[in-house]
């Protein structure tokens, strides 16, 4: 069925609030593989509360909308969606605990006919105390089943271009865990897809795959022990499409072309000659302007 317009046009998010503590900081980075190593200085201040450091895509779980979409109004099928693309704009760099405020919004929705129709749902974090942005989220979801309704709403964030047929500058491997879908889901996530067998089987899986966003997750700790080398405050944002699932216990090349204060990347599984993250660019340094997505004043709180 087509996406009912009016309902999102209408739509309006409540003032999305939470506090986060070091425990909350520290089990992010531990599910996204960091303490594989628990000698690496590179990986350690992550998972330790000495010095702790909050890695950037920590963001894109806090202030978390929930899933919005599942009201009757919209008329999205739900078992039809899948996470499409994630982006993050980091304003300032994340305490390793906070209290935030957020203002989220629906950024645009667009037509793709029978292939499905795109919904982005911006958010920016504000730090409680002090009330200046802290990170901007845009999160687009792929509604598979519901386009056709004949008209785009609001706007579409700017695409990235697919990665060069180039050699890239660089490669890691990151070897995911076996019970890394099951770790990553006590962040916020607790899908039944990434836990039961039962479940993913329905879903037409052999086995539970790894959360998109826990795939998100590996390509900042691919930069962070390469490019960045342990620096978060060096990442000022991080840009993907997701292509295909990731799973647990697969290891996940990231391969990296290097333009200065930009990276584009993208994320293989070579077992099965598949790319699982396309079009991806992570921006560094502070010399990068906002994107229109991203609010950068406060408001009213309610």
């Amino acid at each position: 069925m087509a996406l009912n317009l009016e309902a999102f046009e209408s739509w309006r998010f409540p003032l999305l609030r939470q506090r986060y503590t070091d425990k909350d900081t520290m089990l992010y980075a531990v599910s996204i593989g960091f303490g594989q190593d628990p000698l690496s200085p590179l990986e350690l201040p992550f998972v330790f509360e000495e010095d702790l450091k909050a890695v950037p895509t920590f963001a894109a779980i806090l202030c978390h909308p929930g899933v919005w979409t599942s009201d009757p109004a919209f008329g999205v099928t739900r078992q039809k969606v899948v996470h499409g693309e994630q982006r993050i704009f980091v304003h300032q760099p994340l305490a390793p605990e906070a209290e935030l405020f957020a203002h989220a919004s629906v950024y645009g929705v667009e037509d793709k006919g029978e292939k499905g129709a795109i919904i982005h749902a911006a958010r920016t974090m504000f730090d409680q105390t002090t009330r200046e942005p802290v990170v901007s989220v845009l999160h687009s979801s792929f509604a598979r089943a519901d386009g056709g309704f004949g008209r785009n709403l609001g706007r579409a964030a700017e695409p990235n271009q697919p990665c060069s047929a180039t050699a890239p500058d660089f490669e890691i491997d990151i070897v995911t865990r076996p019970e890394q879908a099951l770790i990553y889901r006590l962040n916020i996530d607790r899908n039944p897809l990434h836990a039961s067998p039962a479940y993913a089987a329905r879903a037409g899986f052999d086995r539970p795959i790894l959360h998109g966003l826990c795939t998100y997750g590996l390509a900042a700790r691919a930069l962070l022990l390469t490019i960045a080398k342990g620096d978060p405050n060096l990442i000022r944002s991080v840009e993907c499409r997701f292509s295909r699932p990731v799973f647990p216990g697969e290891t996940v090349r990231f391969q990296f072309w290097d333009q200065g204060d930009r990276v584009s990347f993208r994320a293989r599984v070579e077992a099965r000659d598949v790319t699982v993250l396309d079009a991806g660019r992570a921006l560094l340094g502070p010399d990068h302007q906002a994107p229109d997505w991203a609010m950068t004043e406060a408001g009213p709180e309610d």
